[in-house]
């Protein structure tokens, strides 16, 4: 999960929601891929940390399906990210802050939940969750001040 965060710094240094994800053989403990939130400097709603991770992850294994693998990310994936990780057929999901707004796996729709989705990883919420969050708010409290500056 560090790693996820000094990815997520990385995004924000570049002005992108901060939000790291890593892609980990847990077999070998071997780092299959990395990404980060880019979705601004790309133009690309679908540039999500995790998608990154995961299309990096699927090149590298030349394989769309990613069993035995687990993501770390910075923050609880959305519905969209949620949906590539079942398709993906991930193992296990880990991620830092909760999200109650734009969360999908113990907020919002709960995807994993549903009856109709057709793979469900193991998940786990909560890692370093206070570091992951604190550099969220960090980065949206600059965001304020900044447009506030410009306006003032």
């Amino acid at each position: 999960m560090r790693m996820a965060l000094a990815l997520a710094q990385a995004a924000a240094n570049e002005g992108e929601v901060p939000v790291g994800a890593i892609v980990v053989d847990e077999s070998t403990g071997e780092v299959v891929s990395e990404g980060f939130n880019r979705p601004v400097a790309t133009h690309d709603p679908t540039a999500h940390a995790e998608i990154a991770a995961l299309r990096r992850a699927a090149e590298t294994r030349e394989n769309y399906r990613l069993t035995g693998l687990t993501l770390y990310v910075t923050l609880e994936p959305c519905a969209m990210c949620a949906g590539a990780i079942s398709h993906a057929r991930i193992g296990r999901v880990v991620w830092g802050a909760d999200d109650p707004k734009g969360g999908a796996l113990i907020h919002g729709p709960r995807l994993f939940d549903q009856p109709t989705i057709h793979w469900r990883p193991a998940i786990q919420g909560g890692v370093l969750s206070d570091d992951s969050s604190e550099l969220l708010r960090g980065f949206f409290r600059a965001r304020r001040k900044r447009a506030t500056t410009e306006q003032g």
